[in-house]
């Protein structure tokens, strides 16, 4: 059975993603575990040369696992059918070093978080514990805006620019996988200008097309071209006008992803959209 892991700071914005991550979870008959990095506080910048008692530790995480336990209460509360078994676990330290030892320990299939603000991508475009958590792990990564609805996911949209199509080829293989546990269709969604539209790419992608039908035995994959000069205004279309629930891309330095993150018309994409993003880590031979 597989399992999800959601961190938690018990925010609004977190119980938003823990609740989705729930129903994800019951749709795929996954277990889950929740996780709280508990943060020392200190009155000094260099919080690492604090010496605290003891008693003082204790008391934070006592007071962690209450809220863990409550999480819990609400998310099983008044719910049918299959509930997914969920463990908690908390520890002192930063989010991605909490998250790094369970998956040191555990065998995680997928990590849930949520963002900071209602701005989606906004969060980690900054800077914050997302797009940290983003370079620091190397599990599959749900990043859930507060406005993603509470629908059942029937179509991912996998975004790519096919420079590296044997690597996009291990992550749709991925992507296949738990496509297939949420019987979702998957969007094949090439963002391009009219520029790379020759016929040798066309003929290319076709042949793609089909040697992908031939290895993956999964018959819910489309294609679809987006022309557009800009990526994040050609996903964003996209995600207006194809019903898509989740959007999923490969974060590998210097590429599609990581471009669009750093691309000046970022921002405005952030505060526009509204679906959760699965980040795929990039796998190495």
């Amino acid at each position: 059975m597989k399992t999800l892991l959601i961190p938690t700071d018990f925010s609004a914005n977190a119980k938003h993603a823990a609740e989705y991550a729930y129903r994800l979870a019951r749709q795929i008959k996954a277990e889950v575990m929740l996780c709280n990095a508990v943060i020392v506080p200190a009155e000094m910048p260099q919080a690492g040369f604090v010496v605290w008692p003891m008693e003082e530790y204790d008391v934070l995480l006592n007071g962690s696992t209450e809220e863990l336990q409550k999480l819990i209460a609400d998310l099983e509360q008044g719910k049918n059918g299959f509930k997914p078994s969920i463990t908690c676990f908390n520890e002192v330290g930063t989010v991605t070093d909490v998250v790094n030892a369970v998956l040191a320990k555990k065998k995680i299939d997928l990590v849930v978080i949520g963002t900071h603000n209602s701005s989606w991508l906004t969060s980690f475009l900054l800077g914050n514990h997302s797009r940290i958590m983003i370079d620091g792990i190397s599990k599959p990564l749900l990043i859930v805006p507060t406005q993603a609805p509470e629908t059942q996911v029937k179509k991912i949209a996998f975004a790519t620019d096919f420079k590296h199509p044997d690597k996009d080829l291990e992550s749709i293989y991925e992507l296949v996988s738990f496509a297939r546990s949420l019987k979702a269709e998957i969007l094949l969604t090439h963002i391009c200008d009219e520029k790379s539209q020759s016929a040798e790419f066309q003929k290319w992608i076709k042949q793609f097309l089909t040697d992908l039908s031939d290895k993956v035995s999964y018959p819910h994959i489309q294609y679809r071209l987006v022309k557009n000069n800009h990526a994040e205004n050609g996903l964003q279309w996209l995600c207006e006008h194809d019903s898509v629930d989740m959007l999923a891309m490969v974060h590998r330095p210097h590429n599609f992803f990581d471009n669009l993150l750093r691309g000046s018309h970022t921002q405005k994409m952030a505060v526009r959209i509204s679906i959760p993003l699965l980040v795929l880590p990039e796998r190495h031979k």
